[in-house]
């Protein structure tokens, strides 16, 4: 194509938004995400207004977003498509958002969120508030600043609350794979794996449903070895649990 995914830029960091993924009485994880307002900038940028087009259709109960865009050397539309999930308010809509927002990641667009680091921030940098057993934070984030590497991975990532405070700094090593990187994924973790990752699960405060989450894993024992150090390096980031 005369423009293609490669072409698409980088997301600048007030283009990305943070979400609390958990909190706990020791502190929260935090998702990074982008808005469907993002998706349509980038695309009016990188292929013009007349150079890209969407649509849904569903499909056994579930919506699709087909994102095209026109290739300037042929004229002829090339798709990517993908499925959305549903929210807790707004159905329809939810998943036409989300479908579309899914279906721009087909095309580049924000892909570099998936290597971004474990983000954990223990208190008390953070208000944890528990309410009917369940633990809340109602805190804002925002991301201050973020570096990428030549393969578009993350690098450096500072987040700050809503006072303007940062709460959370991140840089990555030399040598160091992006969170977002698969490469094969072997054996399964050992007993003393297991171990080590409980450990440092104490260490910083972090819960292991919080790594389930975050990792989308089943079964942590069954994890990919390759998994496993990926986890266990974003946790050596993490400071202890008691400290400032």
């Amino acid at each position: 194509m005369g423009k293609n995914e490669a072409a698409v830029r980088l997301l600048n960091a007030d283009e990305i938004e943070c979400r609390v993924a958990s909190a706990s009485e020791k502190g929260v994880s935090l998702l990074l995400y982008k808005d469907a307002r993002v998706d349509q900038k980038i695309l009016d940028e990188t292929f013009g207004a007349f150079g890209w087009k969407r649509s849904h259709q569903c499909i056994d109960g579930s919506l699709y977003c087909t994102v095209e865009i026109r290739d300037e050397k042929t004229g002829e539309w090339v798709a990517k498509q993908d499925v959305g999930t549903t929210g807790y308010s707004e159905k329809e809509k939810s998943q036409a958002s989300d479908s579309f927002k899914r279906a721009c990641f087909n095309w580049g667009i924000g892909r570099e969120l998936y290597s971004a680091p474990f983000i954990w921030i223990a208190c008390p940098k953070v208000e944890v508030r528990k309410k009917e057993g369940r633990y809340y934070c109602n805190e804002r984030f925002s991301v201050e600043s973020i570096a990428y590497n030549a393969c578009r991975e993350i690098t450096a990532l500072t987040i700050a609350d809503g006072r303007g405070n940062t709460v959370y700094e991140w840089k990555a090593s030399d040598g160091v794979q992006g969170a977002g990187t698969n490469p094969d994924m072997q054996a399964s973790v050992s007993k003393t794996q297991m171990n080590g990752l409980k450990k440092e699960l104490e260490r910083t405060g972090v819960t292991m449903e919080t790594v389930r989450k975050r990792y989308q894993i089943d079964n942590p024992s069954q994890m990919p070895e390759e998994l496993y150090n990926r986890v266990m390096q974003a946790l050596s980031k993490t400071k202890s649990a008691g400290a400032a």
